[in-house]
Formats: structure tokens, sequence, C-alpha cells
């Protein structure tokens, strides 16, 4: 029997990609992200969206003013979220964490960061990469905005069972401070899972 964990991190989305887009799209943008949305910018600003699935997140933000790159290494995904919300302006990119490799090598910097149900695909080391990477593409007063699943991990799937408690921790330690955490049921209803909601600034700025 195959270790989940010994999967890649994208393993099982892209062969239930286009039931998955009609999974993320059954719930809105404001549904999700309600215990959050004061923390997105309220003019327009440059957001990045990493693991941006169906677009969903990133088309919602967009209709609203924003400069959107959605980083998503699925290529399903990127095929149908294209296709599903052509009527936006959406850079899409072919990248994923912990390296987001082809991002920074453009050396641009984003006012928030949105990880929607990303971080708990990554290792302990990964994890660590990674937040030092998203403190590399954001602004001085920029935002990481990020959720977390805790439940029953779907077969075929790599999830590891990661804290709230030790995300803020590792955030600290690359100079972010917690400006919001919260814990809520899932939108979707699926028995046993909840999510946390995490909120992460510069220290300075968070001060």
């Amino acid at each position: 029997m195959i270790d989940p964990k010994s999967l890649p991190s994208s393993a099982g989305y892209a062969e239930a990609a286009d039931a998955l887009v009609e999974q993320y799209e059954s719930v809105s943008f404001v549904e999700v992200h309600r215990d959050v949305l004061h923390l997105f910018p309220s003019t327009p600003s440059a957001i990045l969206d990493i693991g941006a699935g169906s677009g969903r997140d990133a088309a919602a933000l967009a209709r609203l003013g924003h400069l959107v790159l959605a980083v998503e290494p699925t290529a399903e995904f990127r095929r149908l979220g294209q296709q599903l919300h052509a009527d936006q302006d959406i850079e899409w990119v072919d990248d994923s964490l912990p390296e987001l490799s082809v991002l920074r090598s453009r050396g641009r910097r984003f006012d928030l960061v949105l990880l929607t149900a990303v971080w708990m695909h990554l290792d302990e080391q990964q994890r660590a990469l990674a937040m030092a990477g998203l403190v590399g593409v954001l602004t001085s007063e920029g935002r990481v905005v990020l959720s977390l699943r805790h439940g029953p991990v779907p077969v075929g799937r790599r999830m590891f069972d990661v804290s709230a408690d030790e995300t803020v921790a590792l955030a600290r330690d690359h100079g972010l401070d917690v400006v919001h955490l919260s814990e809520r049921a899932d939108p979707h209803g699926r028995p046993g899972v909840r999510w946390s909601y995490l909120g992460l600034q510069g220290a300075a700025v968070a001060r």
C-alpha cells in the first residue's frame, strides 16, 4: 500500500478536476472567506492566489478591481479555470510551493497572498521553505491569508495534520505576526472537516 504522505503535494487533483471545479464553484468566495474578508485590500491592489484551483477566488478578486495572478500547478485546473472565468483579467502561471521558482524569478511583490486549502499539502521542510518564499514576495505592508483543512484525508491525496499554532510559530520565525485567527466548520458540510483561517503580516506593520 502506498503511503499517502509519499505522494506529490498535488496528487489526486488532476484526475478529479471536473468534479472538484464543480464543488469549488458551488460555494461563493464571500462564504468561503467570510471570516477574513476584512483583511483583503479595500483599494485595487496586487494579489497572488497560490493554488488557485478553479479560479473562483481569483475571479472574485479581479471583479473588485484587483490585479490578480493565479498560481496553479495542475494543468487541468488552469484550463478549466481559464475557460470558466474567461471574462476576468486573470494572469495564470504554472508554478508551485515551496519554491515558487517561476514567480520569484520575475521579482514581483504582492499586497496580499492568498492560500486557500494549500498549506496542509506541504510537509514540514516544505512549509519552512514556503514561508520564507511568501515573505520574499510580499510588499512591505503586505498580508498573507491562508486556510488550513483539518479532518479526514480524502483517498489518493496527500495532506498533513498542520495546526494553527504550528503555522503561527513558523510565521513568527520568519518575521510575520498574526493579525487574525479563527476556526469554523466546513463550508461544504463534509463530516469531520473543519478549517482554521489565519491572517499574517510583517511584525513591524502589525504592531
